[in-house]
């Protein structure tokens, strides 16, 4: 247990803080497996929402420090690869 009132206000920010990134992990791995699985179905107009979605989660996630920047950009590149491989978009990524 903390002793001091500092390292209780450690331990609390550090709880709040791991509960955050935990939801916003979460949360962009749904967002992929949504965008893959839209793309693996053939549905490409809801395969490019579901990507750019996916990609603005990552993004956020990536700039709020819950995940590496170029973890984000490993995954925006292979969804965009599928997208493209897929059919999806004539967008290059």
């Amino acid at each position: 247990m903390a002793h001091t009132r500092s390292a209780r206000k450690r331990i609390r920010i550090t709880l709040e803080r791991s509960r955050r990134n935990r939801s916003m992990r979460s949360q962009s791995k749904t967002y992929v497996a949504r965008a893959d699985r839209s793309i693996q179905a053939g549905n490409f107009g809801l395969a490019e929402e579901a990507v750019k979605r996916a990609i603005s989660i990552l993004d956020r996630a990536a700039h709020k420090g819950v995940i590496h920047r170029n973890s984000a950009a490993h995954r925006k590149s292979s969804l965009m690869r599928k997208l493209r491989i897929s059919g999806g978009s004539d967008a290059g990524g």
